[in-house]
């Protein structure tokens, strides 16, 4: 990934398609931070640009994965599993919901509480939506041997329970 120096733009020799987000000088103090945003930010939209061709939105595609996995759920489950929010969530079921992909069914166990299962047109979808994620991987990897595509599996796993603990430690310190 491209990187600048404040004042310089990209390095030479980068090609305008190589070319990323350049590092501003208030980043320099975090560079890994700022290669993490980048590299999500770039998947995010490839993996829009994929999914788009069957009919899902980034983030749909993993909530139809836990409902083809797991059967039908409360909408605070699918919440809990993707670690989301529930404003987020409630918008998305309802996407999925309006393209036909899930239904929500009163639980037979809680009154209050609708469940949300895949429809036969999500079910149709899984096989598309497999391939999309495995060419999600090959494009990412690309390059990569196997034996450093699990060392970049193991660090990205290690940054995320150092995010998820300091995320931890911060909602102790600071609950809402």
């Amino acid at each position: 990934m491209a990187e600048s120096t404040p004042d310089a733009g990209p390095v030479s020799g980068v090609t305008e398609q190589e070319a990323t987000v350049p590092v501003p000088g208030a980043a320099s103090g975090g560079p890994i931070s700022h290669a993490i945003f980048r590299l999500a930010r770039l998947h995010r939209m490839l993996a829009g640009h994929l999914l788009r061709r069957i009919g899902l939105h980034p983030g749909q595609e993993l909530v139809m994965m836990h409902l083809w996995e797991l059967g039908p759920q409360r909408q605070i489950d699918l919440v809990r599993l993707m670690d989301s929010d529930a404003a987020t969530m409630t918008r998305t079921v309802r996407r999925l919901e309006q393209a036909g992909f899930v239904r929500r069914r009163p639980s037979p166990t809680d009154k209050r509480a609708s469940l949300i299962e895949p429809t036969a047109a999500s079910h149709a979808l899984r096989r598309e939506v497999e391939q999309v994620w495995s060419r999600l991987e090959d494009i990412s990897t690309a390059g990569l041997s196997g034996d450093e595509c699990t060392d970049a599996l193991a660090t990205l796993e290690r940054l995320e329970q150092n995010l998820v603990r300091a995320a931890t430690q911060a909602t102790e310190r600071d609950p809402e």
